[in-house]
């Protein structure tokens, strides 16, 4: 009975494990999202103004989520600020973490928006090629 109990629960597992696989197949194979490798070896490789709109709408992806996470991390260090209670707090305390956070993700914000308004320029048909 246990044997049974316990191969049934490994053929759920196995079968949810193959659903989530399947589901993630499709967004891969449509090239909307690319990860931080591939975006970097097309940034390394880009050649035509599509590769280069390609990598503006990918850095401008990366902004607008920063973005979010910015503004999450912001809520929680107002939340965070309302419960200072003493002064004799060990570093770093919540707040404090919270704030770095927030600073971390505005600072990947600029430097996405950066590369993107760069790769925009270059995706432009009559834009000079530099040699960088």
């Amino acid at each position: 009975m246990k044997l049974n109990l316990f191969a049934a629960c490994i053929l759920v597992l196995a079968l949810a494990g193959v659903a989530s696989a399947q589901s993630a197949t499709p967004s891969a194979e449509t090239g909307a999202h690319c990860t931080k490798a591939q975006a970097k070896e097309l940034a390394l490789n880009a050649r035509g103004p599509a590769q280069y709109a390609a990598l503006a709408s990918y850095y401008g992806t990366q902004k607008a989520d920063y973005l979010h996470r910015a503004a999450e991390e912001k809520m929680e260090w107002e939340r965070r600020a309302q419960n200072v209670t003493s002064l004799a707090a060990k570093y770093p305390r919540p707040v404090d973490s919270a704030r770095n956070l927030y600073e971390y993700y505005m600072y990947k914000a600029s430097k996405a928006e950066t590369l993107q308004a760069k790769f925009s320029q270059l995706a432009m048909p009559n834009a000079p090629v530099s040699a960088e």
